[in-house]
């Protein structure tokens, strides 16, 4: 279990980043795959960048503030 979370920790670091970057995938795959949402596919990438820049920034706001 410690190998587990020595890895989570690793690679996301924060339950914060993992579900709002996890959130954005889903948002994005339903632009891609539904045809309703088909005039906003070119604008994917920059939906995504922006998108994942506030979640870090969510974060960095949440360590900032922490206990001291």
């Amino acid at each position: 279990m410690k190998v587990l979370k020595a890895i989570y920790n690793f690679i996301v670091g924060d339950m914060i980043i993992l579900i709002g970057v996890l959130i954005v995938v889903a948002a994005l795959a339903v632009i891609n795959f539904v045809s309703v949402f088909a005039p906003l596919r070119g604008i994917t990438g920059v939906v995504l960048i922006l998108a994942v820049l506030c979640v870090l920034t969510a974060t960095l706001y949440r360590e900032a503030r922490g206990n001291r």
